[in-house]
């Protein structure tokens, strides 16, 4: 694992710059205290990656649960009180890993995984802009287009059209200009650049011009840089640290959401894996199971320090492979970085403006949804262009979960129109001797149903009927209904019905 230490380590130190907004952003959006985001961060870095065998997924607070979590910290007495629901999901989650339950993420169709991927990318691009021009109005983090009634990405994009920041502007459009130098053959063919990475010189040339500009009317404030909470003089971690209230085990709703955040983690982790995979560049394969242990403990482990719910996630994971990390050892640095940052070096960080963020996640965002993609997607076909479309807008429109369900159903409809269009393997006709052949395929389900009585309905009458079953080896008992209908109905007309099994 430590041969690759010079490709990991750099970026490990993207990745964790990625992570600490979004944390914070997270944590805000969830109504938590930003130390749940940032505990729950160093948890999934640390723990998470060391227990899992995902060689380049990245863990921590995720958007998806946001609400959940908002809605569960409001309606639960206490924060300690929520604590102890996300340590009973991470039971639940190692429950799961040890029931082999990881290959629920299998049954996920790749159209709908490709889909995934290209919103969330269209997602990060569109919530970045605003960032890369000094519009910081919504918190990172986000992912759901409507934020409130009156608030949601398109009025952002309206709104940053006369929101400006003109040092802002100049820190994302040196950043883009360097991220993009590098992505030359150039600049690639410099082995100085592999460990000096053009997202670590657009974060240093951002802080650069930070401070050159304090004092200055074009000064960036505080609302536009990263803003980690820091402990007062004196004060320890312990002090923040409240256990968690274990009499809550007693009460039904903390168990209710915990599974709930379980269930909802689990899937969520799951798809992200499937999406992580994908992006690998040497195609390796995440054990499913392992990764659901290894959630699962990290939960436990943030519940028991105040931290948020975890997942695996996708943004952080698509930074880490483009930034050229090559084993789990750069997400679990990424976790040390975020631990050093909260107890050593918080001033330094609240340095970086989000411009400089903006700059590198725009491009994480386009890499994901190229329009190559589509390209791709659409020479593959309907069958496979049509959900992939439905599940990116879907998940633009609305939010990750709810577009993957979408997205699924779309795919299963078009499962239910191929076989209704396809149901046989063959049709044979022969007008001399006034007979109709249907060969049925290997299995025959409920699912040809359709298809089939609509193939016997366009028989005209007076012709014979031969059903070829002789090759098929499941013959569904709803079928086989409908074909002695069929019998009975030609035997009333006098005609031949012959089935051949």
């Amino acid at each position: 694992m430590f041969q690759q230490l010079g490709r990991d380590l750099p970026s490990s130190i993207v990745v964790f710059l990625v992570a600490l907004p979004l944390c914070l952003g997270i944590a805000l959006a969830s109504g938590a205290p930003p130390l749940a985001g940032l505990i729950a961060g160093i948890v999934g870095g640390i723990v998470v990656g060391s227990l899992s065998g995902s060689p380049l997924g990245v863990s921590g607070p995720a958007a998806g649960l946001a609400v959940i979590v908002l809605n569960g910290i409001e309606s639960l007495p206490s924060l300690e009180m929520f604590a102890v629901a996300v340590m009973i999901g991470g039971v639940a989650q190692v429950v799961l890993g040890l029931l082999r339950a990881g290959v629920i993420g299998l049954y996920f169709p790749s159209a709908v995984i490709q889909g995934m991927l290209a919103a969330i990318g269209i997602i990060i691009f569109l919530k970045q802009l605003p960032h890369a021009v000094g519009f910081d109005e919504e918190p990172e983090g986000s992912l759901q287009f409507a934020t409130d009634a009156t608030h949601n990405t398109a009025s952002d994009l309206m709104l940053m059209l006369d929101s400006f920041q003109p040092t802002a502007v100049l820190v994302s459009l040196i950043g883009l200009t360097l991220l993009l130098l590098w992505e030359t053959n150039l600049m690639k063919r410099q082995a100085w650049s592999q460990f000096l990475p053009a997202s670590l010189w657009a974060v240093g040339i951002g802080v650069a011009i930070h401070l050159l500009t304090q004092g200055t009317a074009w000064e960036l404030s505080p609302d536009h840089l990263v803003q980690i909470p820091m402990l007062a003089e004196g004060q320890s971690f312990d002090t923040l640290w409240n256990m968690p209230d274990f009499s809550a085990l007693g009460r039904g709703d903390v168990w209710t959401l915990g599974i709930t955040m379980a269930i909802v983690a689990s899937l969520e982790t799951l798809l992200c894996v499937e999406a992580t995979d994908k992006l690998d560049p040497q195609q390796r394969v995440t054990p499913t199971n392992r990764e659901l242990f290894a959630q699962g403990a990290g939960n436990l482990l943030s519940g028991f320090l105040g931290g948020l719910p975890i997942t695996q996630v996708i943004v952080r994971s698509s930074a880490n492979i483009q930034s050229g990390g090559k084993t789990k050892l750069s997400a679990i640095i990424h976790g040390f970085w975020l631990l050093l940052a909260v107890f050593a070096i918080p001033s330094i960080l609240n340095l970086i403006p989000l411009a400089s963020l903006a700059a590198i996640l725009l491009v994480v965002g386009y890499k994901l949804a190229k329009p190559a993609t589509f390209v791709r997607m659409a020479k593959h076909g309907g069958r496979q262009f049509i959900p992939f479309v439905v599940t990116v807008v879907s998940i633009v429109a609305t939010d990750l979960l709810t577009g993957i369900g979408i997205g699924l159903a779309s795919s299963i409809v078009a499962i239910l129109w191929d076989h209704y269009k396809r149901p046989l393997e063959g049709i044979e006709r022969n007008d001399e001797g006034k007979v109709y052949t249907l060969t049925l395929g290997k299995d025959v389900t409920f699912l040809h149903k359709a298809g089939i009585r609509q193939a016997l309905s366009d028989i005209p009458e007076d012709y014979h009927i031969e059903v070829d079953a002789r090759r098929t080896q499941t013959l569904d008992p709803d079928v086989e209904d409908i074909l002695a209908d069929y019998q009975k109905k030609s035997e009333a007309l006098g005609v031949d019905f012959t089935l051949h099994r």
